[in-house]
């Protein structure tokens, strides 16, 4: 019998389910061919609500080291939005909080060093913290100094004691990346400067649930972050929440600025605001989590009535961006190649490979074009928009986009 799991916040029993979305593979881990010789791994994946602290959370059940290994094939620069938001950040702080010479910036979980590359233009010192060895090496070729370490309590001490205390510590998406959030703020805590800012973006729970976006669901992801949640987390390793911005990335985002207890920065109005949306859609007790599995299986039968009725319809439907959201949805549907017959991906890195689980080939953007599919189903929905001008060629020529999340559109 498995022992009843327990919060990895606050160590309290887990007794409630915000959604179980059943085995499922590394939704990163693309395969080769030569793969399919060997049984592919799966995890549960259920979602689970603290009663006590509010932390959402998956069983942790994937050591980090089988996700981000040296074959991990998230390339964040591959994103032109992205880039985008990330060069308006960089201007935003350095102007912000003075940062010039004299300042250390640090960025945990820095990829391929896609925002740093923005303080090395302006000469700000920086460090990228990154677990996946090929990313950084994609990062060091840009001239961003980077070490290959997971980020924890052992590594902010020793950045310390090395003299690289931060002025500014970046974390884009990373928070629920950490299987121990714990010992993840407790590094924070001992990295930074007396009035040091970190500043952490994460998809906020509140769109995830009010959306539908369960795709953001997957094992990479240990946790899913709400204000109340982080605040609670923050303030037992002696920080605390001045700021709080909502940014578009993700399907709707926070941007959260946090200091010591004792640093001087003065609370600000966007923190309220915030927590009290979240009070607003009951986010600050248990029974607000309650009805998430319904609309996720909404989702699931209308994605599969679109894919039957185009089947017998005779048209063809192509799939776009082999992201991780993508690989949840497909496998959780139970998406077969009869269905999608092929994803395309502009990143090298995915193409030639077969999604996890549902084995649906990776193309570069021109082969799907070439077959002139009837229906291209975008599974970056976040992304919609910038794909959409991307694929100009298939409105042009009479075909349609589809997302699936948080209901079937067709335009």
């Amino acid at each position: 019998m498995n022992p009843e799991p327990t919060c990895q916040g606050c160590g309290a029993p887990l007794h409630r389910t915000l959604v179980d979305l059943g085995l499922q593979p590394l939704s990163n881990s693309n395969l080769r061919l030569e793969d399919l010789d060997r049984p592919e791994p799966v995890y549960p994946l259920h979602a689970r609500v603290c009663d006590v602290c509010l932390l959402v959370q998956v069983d942790s059940v994937v050591p980090p080291d089988a996700i981000f290994n040296d074959d991990y094939a998230y390339f964040s620069s591959f994103s032109e939005s992205w880039l985008q938001h990330c060069r308006d950040y960089a201007e935003m702080v350095v102007g912000r909080f003075g940062l010039g010479a004299e300042s250390q910036v640090v960025e945990i979980a820095s990829n391929d060093g896609y925002l740093l590359q923005y303080f090395v233009e302006r000469g700000i010192p920086v460090l990228g913290i990154e677990p996946s060895a090929n990313t950084a090496a994609a990062a060091v070729a840009k001239g961003v100094p980077t070490e290959v370490r997971f980020f924890g309590r052992e590594l902010g001490e020793e950045l310390a004691a090395r003299g690289l205390s931060a002025d500014l510590l970046v974390a884009k998406n990373v928070m629920a990346h950490v299987p121990d959030i714990n010992d993840f703020v407790a590094g924070i805590a001992a990295v930074l400067t007396p009035e040091g800012v970190f500043t952490v973006e994460f998809p906020h729970l509140l769109q995830t649930l009010e959306q539908v976006q369960f795709d953001q669901i997957y094992h990479e992801h240990f946790t899913y972050l709400s204000l109340v949640a982080v605040e609670r987390v923050f303030a037992r390793h002696g920080l605390r929440v001045f700021d709080v911005e909502q940014v578009p990335t993700h399907g709707g985002s926070l941007r959260v600025f946090v200091c010591r207890e004792s640093a001087a920065h003065v609370a600000c109005p966007g923190t309220q605001h915030v927590r009290d949306l979240e009070s607003a859609a009951q986010m600050d007790r248990p029974e607000g989590y309650a009805g998430f599995t319904g609309e996720v299986e909404r989702v699931r039968k209308e994605l599969l009535a679109f894919l039957a009725d185009a089947r017998a319809e005779g048209r063809t439907v192509a799939g776009y961006g082999a992201a991780a959201k993508g690989n949840t949805l497909l496998n959780y549907a139970g998406v077969t190649t009869q269905d999608l017959p092929m994803i395309a991906d502009r990143s090298p890195a995915k193409q030639g490979r077969l999604t996890p689980g549902c084995h649906i080939p990776i193309v570069a953007p021109e082969e799907m074009l070439a077959t002139r599919p009837d229906y291209v189903l975008i599974l970056p929905w976040n992304l919609r928009d910038e794909v959409i001008a991307q694929l100009a060629e298939v409105s042009d020529r009479g075909g349609r986009f589809v997302t699936a999340i948080p209901a079937l559109e067709v335009r």
